[in-house]
């Protein structure tokens, strides 16, 4: 990435980034920062996680509202601050206001899921849902902001809030030490500009690489040239911003060594492997790191990688369902389509045959009147567990060989 002027890049230092880890130091939570055997040993690269999901409000966005916070001249606390969020800013912000007695107004889009509205209001913020979209939640906080008189505290484009999720770095570092390279997620690019100021600083040599889903790469986007769309049903909301910062945009363009783009499969896949390895539930973003170790394996490999799981506010029903998935890519879930004859014994048979392979039924569907089939034929969908890809295809094996006509329904 190219240099730009001191003059934006200067506005958040390694002395700012220490300032703000001595004045949020016991108020926030020390995270760990555990190397992972197991994922080391899949992707090819020494893997350090740090564990931001483990903050009270499971996500590393208290430690820069905290410092920005701190930061207000007590004429302005008293007034209050507001924000427009409709995720972990909003929750980060209003807990730590509520802590220091600091009245806090958050604008929601009125298409927030009715979990966030009430744990940022059980944080003590008075939540007002304005528009149908960010940006429009957005425009009425800043309104608000003039005609109350109040802070508006931004998500990323704060140098204050810079500095404090810079904090991390410092925590990484002095439990990793022998990390060269971090995977950091990007959406609107405080995150990145805070933790890479802090590490370039410490360690020159250390490479850092930004990571956003392929449907907002807005980023990427600017960075490059490129005239990309942002938009689309992403399972990491928390980083998918169409507008990058104009300040973190500056930063993250003298500091980034590289930006890559992860598929929603890997972002999906690298939560289920976090809980199943880790033991740790992380949301889309926060699984963003990882991601980029499984789509990019070469950029990675051999390195000491560092990787922040920024949050793990995700919706249960959402995560059971990527859960699932994962199983049904691992093969150790599948629905197989099975063409029957419309007589007795039918589906006797083959379910004996599942019996033999030792594979159990989960759930039969049976379709008899929208099929293409003559009207003595049926389509049966039987959805089961097995234990790998391999377990699957004896299975498969086993029904061919007895005649049946059979195939697998695909995840898209």
């Amino acid at each position: 990435m190219a240099t730009v002027s001191n003059l934006s890049v200067a506005s958040v230092t390694l002395e700012h980034i220490r300032a703000a880890a001595a004045r949020i130091a016991g108020k926030v939570v020390r995270t760990p920062t555990l190397k992972s055997i197991t994922l080391s040993a899949m992707t090819g690269a020494e893997v350090w996680l740090k564990f931001e999901n483990l903050q009270f409000t499971a996500a590393y966005k208290e430690r820069g509202a905290l410092n920005k916070l701190l930061l207000m001249p007590d004429t302005a606390r008293a007034k209050g601050v507001i924000a427009a969020s409709a995720g972990n800013h909003a929750q980060g912000l209003a807990y730590h206001a509520a802590r220091l007695g600091i009245p806090v107004t958050i604008v929601m889009p009125r298409s927030t899921p009715t979990i966030k509205i009430t744990q940022t209001q059980g944080h003590g913020a008075e939540v007002l849902l304005h528009g149908e979209t960010f940006d429009a939640a957005y425009a009425h906080a800043r309104e608000l902001e003039t005609a109350r008189d109040l802070t508006f505290v931004h998500p990323f484009d704060d140098a204050e809030i810079i500095a404090g999720q810079g904090t991390i770095a410092l925590e990484m570092l002095e439990d990793a030490p022998g990390i060269d390279m971090l995977a950091i997620p990007i959406g609107g690019g405080g995150l990145l500009s805070g933790v890479g100021t802090a590490a370039k600083a410490l360690k020159p040599g250390l490479q850092v690489v930004g990571v956003q889903a392929e449907l907002y790469p807005s980023m990427y986007a600017l960075l490059n040239d490129l005239d990309m769309p942002a938009e689309g049903d992403t399972l990491a909301e928390g980083i998918a911003v169409k507008h990058p910062g104009m300040l973190t945009r500056e930063i993250v363009r003298a500091i980034a060594d590289d930006i890559v783009l992860v598929a929603e499969r890997h972002l999906e896949k690298s939560v289920a492997l976090l809980l199943e390895i880790e033991k740790t539930v992380v949301e889309g973003a926060g699984a963003a790191g990882l991601a980029a170790l499984l789509a990019h394996p070469e950029r990675f490999k051999g390195k000491t990688v560092g990787i922040v799981l920024c949050g793990g506010n995700i919706d249960t029903r959402l995560l059971a369902n990527v859960l699932l998935r994962d199983l049904a890519r691992s093969g150790r879930l599948a629905r197989l389509r099975v063409r029957l004859q419309d007589r007795p014994g039918a589906l006797f048979n083959v379910a004996r045959i599942f019996d033999e392979q030792s594979v159990n039924i989960i759930e039969i569907y049976h379709q008899r009147v929208f099929t293409t089939l003559p009207a003595k034929g049926l389509i049966t969908d039987i959805e089961c567990e097995t234990r790998g890809p391999e377990h699957l295809d004896r299975l498969v094996a086993a029904l061919t060989e007895w005649g049946y006509e059979v195939s697998k329904v695909e995840l898209a």
